[in-house]
Order: structure tokens, then C-alpha cells, then sequence
């Protein structure tokens, strides 16, 4: 499967950098510290799962994959990571995932940039890794992601996005840009632009690409992302005509609610959001 962009400002040619980040750390990333006593561990009994690389325009990027012992042509999720990288929560979201049937794969977008695990400093991450990080780049490395799935276990014609922060504003980017993505799920991510970011394109800017494959999942208590985001998005999904996809509010969660490593961790809202994720993604065939 490879991706078409439902809009041209999301195929501006990528500024190659050297790929600076060819294998994951371990464990939690730094700046996340102390982890909460809440946090899951999801053990890997009856899958394989580790770290894998996936070839990209530029060379290789490092990934995280879990799935099924001995699975084939299984039905895919892309973990788009959080803020905070490719570190020990993301990994065992793959292996929830996994747990549940699905191929998942979490690949590492900051590549280019470095280590995000390394950082204790979350402002000085945003300012020299996050911010340098485009989202042509990122689009194309999900492309890769999506085309090497069918090489490697998955099936490339059952494959669900889902994205955490960061991670989910970049699922509603790519559920646009890649028609072939039969189902998003976005949790607590940008939906408008931001004071200070310069990407081309957000997602309120794309809603006639989602065409009623996307869940949004949010928190009532989010401060950095008002219900005026929310209501945006409902703008606009109504405008391109979608009567199908969702956003669901939940009362009392803040951003980050199914972070069970973190204090921002609600246990209800996660249960159902993640229930509600589960049966987004085989509603709409993955």
C-alpha cells in the first residue's frame, strides 16, 4: 500500500538530513520520570516483538513491532508515538495491540533529529527535536512503514493509524494524506494551528480528506486543547459533508489520559476510549 496525499501541501519536497538515530533506548524516556505506580506491563508471552528497521526514502529508521508468534497477513496498526518518542510505554502499547490479533508497529519520526528518550528537559525536546520535525518527512516515513507491513506480516490492505499527542495530531494528518489507511483513532492530539508552528498544514485543514474513517479521542480537563479545537474540527468534518467520523469528549480526563505511567492517567476514560478504539478499527475492516 502507498500513500497519496489528499492535499498538496503535505508533498513538499523532504529536506534530507542524515538519519541520526539507528536503534531504540530501552526503557522509559527520561523526562517522563518518576513512572507511576499505575503504570501496565503487558507481558509478551505468545508474541514476537523487538525493535526492526524500516527503509525510508533516506536510509533506515528504527521501529518497534509486536505481534502474534507466527502470524500471517494480520491486520496492522501504525503507533504513532508521543511527544516523548519511541520509549517503553509505546512499546507495550504495540503489545496490547498484539495481544488483540493486530500486527503493530511503532516507527521512530525523530530519527533525523535524536534521541527524544534522552531528554529531561521537555521545552529545550520541542525546541531541538520536535519543532525540526517536518511533516513531509513524517508523512513519507509512514508511507514506508505502511508499504514494508505487507512484507513483513502484516496486510497492507487492513491497516489502522492511531497516534498519542504528537503523535495523535499526526494520525489525523496521515488518515487524510493516505486514503489507502482504512481507520484512525487520535488520542488528545492538535486539531488547529498553534502559536509559533510553521507546518504547512493542520488537521481541521484537511477534514474532506478522512471521509469517515476517524476517531477522535479527547479529555474534558485538556488545557492545550480547548473546546474550541473540538468544536473546529466538528466545523469542519460537517462542511467536506462526514457524518461518520467521531470525537468523543470524555468528563473529568485531562490530556494524556491513557499515560497509566503518568499522573494524567484516567483509568475510566482509558478503559472505554481504548475499548472504543478497538471496535473503530474492526467496524471499519482492520
Amino acid at each position: 500500500m502507498t500513500g497519496h496525499s489528499a492535499d498538496d501541501a503535505l508533498r513538499l519536497p523532504i529536506d534530507r538530513r542524515t538519519i541520526v538515530v539507528t536503534s531504540l533506548a530501552a526503557g522509559f524516556a527520561l523526562s517522563v520520570q518518576p513512572v507511576r505506580p499505575t503504570v501496565i506491563v503487558t507481558d509478551d508471552s505468545g508474541l514476537v516483538s523487538g525493535d526492526v528497521k524500516i527503509p525510508v526514502s533516506d536510509g533506515e529508521i528504527p521501529a518497534f513491532r509486536a505481534m502474534p508468534a507466527n502470524g500471517v497477513n494480520l491486520p496492522t496498526v501504525i503507533v504513532v508515538h508521543e511527544i516523548f518518542g519511541v520509549h517503553e510505554w509505546m512499546k507495550d502499547i504495540c503489545r496490547r495491540f498484539a495481544k488483540q490479533g493486530y500486527l503493530a508497529v511503532a516507527p521512530y519520526l525523530y530519527s533525523r533529529q535524536g534521541d527524544a528518550t534522552a531528554y529531561t528537559d521537555i521545552p529545550k525536546l520541542v525546541s531541538e527535536i520536535v519543532a525540526k520535525t517536518d511533516d513531509a518527512t513524517v508523512m513519507s516515513d509512514l508511507d514506508a512503514t505502511s508499504k514494508w507491513v505487507a512484507g513483513n506480516g502484516g496486510n497492507g490492505g487492513r491497516i489502522a493509524v492511531t497516534g498519542f499527542c504528537w503523535g495523535g495530531r499526526v494520525t489525523w494528518l496521515y488518515t487524510a494524506h493516505n486514503p489507502g489507511v482504512n481507520a484512525g483513532a487520535a488520542w488528545y492530539g492538535h486539531m488547529v494551528r498553534r502559536e509559533g508552528n510553521t507546518q504547512a498544514k493542520h488537521p481541521v485543514e484537511v477534514a474532506a480528506g478522512f471521509k469517515g474513517r476517524m476517531l477522535g479521542l479527547y479529555g474534558e480537563l485538556d488545557k492545550g486543547i480547548a473546546s474550541m479545537q473540538i468544536d473546529a474540527m466538528r466545523a469542519a468534518l460537517a462542511a467536506a459533508g462526514d457524518t461518520k467520523s467521531e470525537i468523543v469528549v470524555y468528563p473529568g480526563a485531562d490530556h494524556g489520559f491513557l499515560a497509566d505511567y503518568r499522573p494524567s492517567y484516567n483509568q475510566a476514560a482509558a478503559k472505554d476510549a481504548w475499548a472504543r478504539s478497538l471496535a473503530w478499527f474492526k467496524s471499519h475492516g482492520v
